[in-house]
């Protein structure tokens, strides 16, 4: 088996290639980092050293790594051959990686079973947005006969590493790796840690609304406080208890909305916030808090539970302290952050709340976010 994974940086080794690596698969790293690329091109083997109540070290090998940027038609290729391509590169560059995988689909030998597509991003069905960016270059005949296309829902986190590490990584020992499993019918790929579901929207929101929310605001609180860790933040009191009453807001959306079991998800919140504390992954509150503009949009981890709350005649006050948390995050080595604070200094309140926040005027959150905005000027 072959899976041809876009993004050789941290996640792409410390998360999806550890799996498909202990899965069986042999791995072709693609990516458009010459250093990093040429490094694994030599390399035989890499190490992930899981951190925390139960620490490991797995040894991963059998992979191969292609210049995505240099090397398109070897790229297309792999993929061409692949039983799997699967990508850990942001949302914002799906659109980048999808025309070489619309070429090897088109390029695919009609025998072979249909390409499985997975984008492991932190985004809302990012696999839908991958295969609309493939749609444009495929026809759907061809699409629908040699691709499969499969949302997931991926938990891992990996903080910045020491640089003298080289192309190990250093991650936490809790993961997980949800995948739906409709789109594969009878032939779901055999996995062993991978859970296949029925309906994947649960485990996304619970995640995106759980952890990513609760990690951005850790950062904000925390960096407002001049946290230097997300440990360290998690120790100040004022914000354990921001992270507990923005988290107390989204678990009551996620149980109302989804049916969980209160107890339970009590449980998989206070398993988060355990890890957020965790001292050996030394995170730092400007890493996790940065693209504060995409953080801050519609579909993403504070606007999205928020307006859900204020629909339903809930005012999120705690989601709305971390929102105004985030809009302060003024870090110069971060591209959105100095454009974030140019909006602030250009646009009216309610402006910046259209435009950043993706809401109008009518909708059930918009004045308490054009309130928001108003107390950071």
């Amino acid at each position: 088996m072959k899976a041809v994974h876009f993004g050789a940086g941290n996640i792409g080794r410390g998360f999806v290639g550890l799996i498909l690596h202990k899965a069986g698969y042999e791995i072709v790293f693609a990516d458009v980092a010459a250093e990093l690329i040429d490094s694994l091109a030599a390399a035989d083997s890499y190490q992930v050293h899981e951190v925390g109540a139960e620490p490991r070290t797995e040894t991963v090998d059998n992979f191969r790594a292609l210049n995505s940027a240099s090397n398109e038609a070897g790229v297309i290729e792999e993929i061409a051959t692949a039983d799997m391509v699967t990508t850990a590169v942001g949302p914002n560059i799906l659109k980048f990686v999808a025309p070489l995988i619309a070429q090897a689909i088109k390029a695919r030998a009609d025998d072979l079973p249909p390409l499985q597509v997975l984008a492991c991003e932190n985004a809302l069905y990012a696999t839908n947005n991958l295969r609309a960016e493939v749609a444009v270059a495929v026809d759907a005949e061809t699409l629908a006969a040699k691709a499969i296309f499969a949302n997931t829902a991926v938990d891992r986190i990996v903080p910045a590493q020491d640089p003298a590490a080289g192309l190990d990584v250093t991650v936490e020992d809790f993961f997980e790796w949800a995948i739906e499993s409709a789109p594969f019918g009878d032939n779901v790929p055999d996995i062993a840690d991978v859970h296949f579901v029925d309906n994947l929207e649960p485990y996304i929101e619970r995640k995106l609304f759980t952890v990513n929310t609760g990690h951005a605001t850790v950062a904000y609180h925390g960096y407002l406080r001049g946290a230097e860790t997300l440990s360290a933040a998690m120790a100040i009191p004022e914000v354990a208890a921001e992270v507990d009453a923005v988290l107390a807001e989204t678990s009551a959306m996620l149980v109302a909305k989804h049916g969980f079991d209160a107890a339970d998800h009590a449980d998989y919140v206070a398993t988060c916030t355990r890890r957020f504390s965790n001292p050996h992954l030394p995170d730092t509150p400007e890493r996790v808090g940065r693209s504060p503009l995409r953080k801050l949009s519609r579909n993403e981890r504070f606007i999205s539970p928020a307006s859900e709350l204020a629909a339903s005649g809930t005012t999120p006050h705690a989601i709305l302290r971390a929102v105004g948390a985030a809009m302060q995050f003024t870090v110069a080595e971060d591209p959105e952050s100095v454009r974030m604070m140019e909006l602030r200094s250009s646009l009216t309140a309610p402006e910046f709340v259209t435009e950043v926040m993706g809401l109008r005027e009518g909708d059930a959150l918009f004045a308490a976010a054009v309130e928001t905005v108003s107390a950071q000027s």
